[in-house]
């Protein structure tokens, strides 16, 4: 069984995207609605722009999610078993299945983007990657230091990222380090994504998502905050109003797809990290990507 799987923030690239518009009529008449839903040009900024402006948070969630579903509108017989989506990756996953509009799933993105711009400027906070411990040791750690630490991505075994404010980020790596971690790196982000502190966010995205129409997708959409399949409509609104504030169980959800009977992985959109988390879940699987127009 053939899974798919969407990539997050921290994927794009300038140029990304300009192949599609250039050589699909679908991609094009889409991209220009784009900049009409956003009501900017998004398609200068990722054709033309530096890595700079595409860093923005209102350009890079909906540039990334614009690559990989014009993508897998543009793949011929496109027809997955089951997809999954790193956190804002889950939108592209929910479009792709079916279970969104394309029109619905961008307003909802740009949303989600600004909604997490604002609750970052509410309180300084930060993430950091810890790297090389397992995944009871780094929760312990951050149950253990005042103010708000909490694990945020589940990436792969001995990968988890960690979110809160900037004092208690600070507090964790020094005992995470202490107790063995190969590194403990903070990231070059503006917000503690998938704490606590975008509460303001997820209510704000609660909102949104409350009055938009969700459909069945036509397979299995193995969502974030459960790591588990999911087809009802209600269901995929509530995990995906939960996302915002809850942890990214990765790890998890590669092991509940392949236990699923998922034969083969395959990416798409910028970058290739999901392919490498997968292949660190289970060395033995078949994986690939797909971030360039292909006909």
């Amino acid at each position: 069984m053939k899974a798919f799987v969407f990539p997050g923030q921290g994927a794009q690239y300038p140029g990304m995207g300009k192949d599609l518009y250039e050589n699909s009529a679908e991609a094009k008449q889409l991209f220009d609605k784009a900049n009409e839903i956003l009501g900017f040009r998004i398609t200068d900024i990722m054709f033309e722009g530096s890595a700079d402006d595409l860093k923005q948070t209102k350009v890079t969630q909906p540039a990334i999610f614009l690559h990989s579903v014009l993508l897998a509108k543009t793949l011929e017989d496109f027809a997955p078993g089951m997809v999954a989506g790193h956190s804002l990756g889950e939108f592209s996953a929910l479009v792709a299945a079916g279970a969104l509009t394309f029109e619905d799933g961008l307003a909802l993105v740009s949303k989600r983007a600004m909604a997490m711009q604002k609750a970052c400027e509410v309180e300084p906070s930060t993430m950091a990657a810890i790297v090389g411990l397992d995944d009871e040791a780094v929760e312990e750690v951050c149950s253990s230091v005042a103010g708000v630490v909490v694990p945020a991505n589940y990436n792969c075994p001995g990968q988890l990222v960690i979110s809160g404010s900037v004092e208690g980020i600070d507090k964790a790596c020094e005992l995470l380090k202490e107790k063995g971690a190969k590194r403990a790196l903070k990231l070059p982000v503006g917000g503690a994504f998938h704490s606590p502190l975008m509460e303001p966010a997820r209510e704000e995205l609660a909102a949104a998502i409350e009055t938009t129409d969700v459909q069945k997708p036509v397979c299995p959409v193995y969502q974030n905050v459960n790591a588990q399949p999911v087809t009802d409509p209600s269901e995929i609104k509530q995990n995906l109003i939960a996302q915002l504030t809850a942890p990214v169980k990765w790890t998890q959800t590669v092991k509940n797809m392949i236990a699923g009977g998922a034969t083969s992985f395959t990416e798409i959109g910028p970058g290739k990290v999901l392919q490498g988390l997968v292949k660190k879940v289970d060395r033995s699987m078949e994986t690939s990507g797909i971030d360039k127009y292909e006909k």
